[in-house]
């Protein structure tokens, strides 16, 4: 089984979707399928406006078409709404080949605060875009009623994973760093995209004991950085380096509104830090809609400081435990099942016709 992913997202850029895309492919070899990706890097790019680290790749729907020619896979999926998104859908329309997508990012809010572009307008593009597949993967529950109510059709779930082994509780001489050893007690962190659709500075602004800590990169970090002199800003961290960062800290703010998931929860639950998060789609599905009761492992509360203090009275052992229930072997499996309940049935007829 060959599947072909086209994805605008993709390095430099480190965020939930490239995560989620490599852990896929890695343990999809285990269960019989290749997995092969289009992505910017095939092609001449250009730096998004406000937002270099994003490449837009130059391309045609004929490159594409031609690109997938060549590869000659069993199933498309197409995880981005991008240019190469745009292009592969197009390709695929224009020859008949079915194909899934997903839907990764909130982008009529994204947009929207940053021009005045109305929302609807962006979910009609984007209810557009995704109709014209087999089948469209959503994360959570809650993100998929919306979606219906939106218009959005043939929603397949398909969650997330975390490396537990990477993302465990370690021992003070396991973390081994110096600077977050000195910081005062308790130690909040975040971790993510610094940008304003993250809603960091709800964060920041929050009068907090002990220290903030921010662990990531983007275009509003200067601005952040100045205006919040207190907080400790390490830049964008991965691997065991990101992994002591987690291990190191007492509890894990999720500011953001927006989110469709969340990958950084599960990676701090996997590490023994209970979350503080506001109750909407990403938290509410992820750690549950328990606050405050035996065994909970987050604390969700429309006043983020209250949710954040209250998250120092809970369990790290439970936090971890509940992270367990969570593998990328799992999703994996979820994923390919997904796009072969969407794409054989119209591969079938189409075969059968022509």
């Amino acid at each position: 089984m060959r599947v072909l992913i086209a994805t605008d997202a993709w390095h430099p850029q480190v965020n939930g979707v490239v995560r989620s895309l490599e852990h896929t492919a890695f343990h999809a070899a285990a269960l019989g399928a290749e997995i092969r990706f289009l992505t910017p890097a095939d092609f001449r790019t250009v730096p998004m406006p406000t937002y270099p680290e994003i490449r837009l790749a130059l391309t045609t729907s004929r490159m594409v078409g031609r690109r997938i020619r060549d590869l000659a896979p069993d199933f498309v999926h197409i995880a981005t709404e991008g240019p190469i998104g745009l292009m592969t859908r197009s390709s695929c329309l224009a020859r008949r080949q079915p194909f899934t997508t997903s839907y990764h990012t909130r982008f009529p809010e994204y947009l929207a605060a940053r021009a005045p572009v109305p929302q609807r307008l962006s979910y009609a593009w984007l209810r557009r875009f995704h109709n014209a597949g087999s089948g469209m993967m959503v994360s959570t529950p809650t993100l998929e009623a919306e979606l219906r109510q939106r218009g959005f059709r043939n929603i397949l779930r398909w969650s997330r994973g975390v490396n537990a082994q990477l993302f465990r509780p370690r021992s003070a001489a396991e973390i081994d760093d110096a600077m977050l050893a000195a910081l005062p007690r308790p130690i909040f962190l975040y971790v993510g995209r610094v940008a304003v659709e993250k809603n960091v500075e709800a964060f920041l602004g929050l009068d907090l004991p002990g220290s903030k800590v921010v662990v990531g990169d983007g275009p509003a970090r200067a601005e952040l950085t100045a205006r919040y002199p207190e907080a400790h800003f390490l830049g964008k961290q991965e691997g065991e380096r990101l992994a002591r960062t987690y291990s190191a800290a007492d509890v894990f703010v999720f500011p953001s509104l927006t989110d469709t998931f969340g990958i950084v929860l599960l990676e701090a639950l996997a590490s023994g830090l209970p979350v503080a998060a506001f109750p909407v789609t990403g938290p509410l599905d992820v750690i549950g809609r328990r606050t405050g009761t035996a065994g909970a492992v987050g604390m969700l509360d429309q006043n983020l400081r209250e949710a954040a203090l209250g998250a120092l009275t809970l369990d790290p052992a439970a936090a971890r435990d509940f992270a367990l229930g969570y593998s990328w072997e799992a999703c994996t499996a979820q994923f390919l099942d997904n796009i072969r309940r969407a794409q054989l049935p119209l591969k079938q007829t189409l075969a059968k016709a022509g």
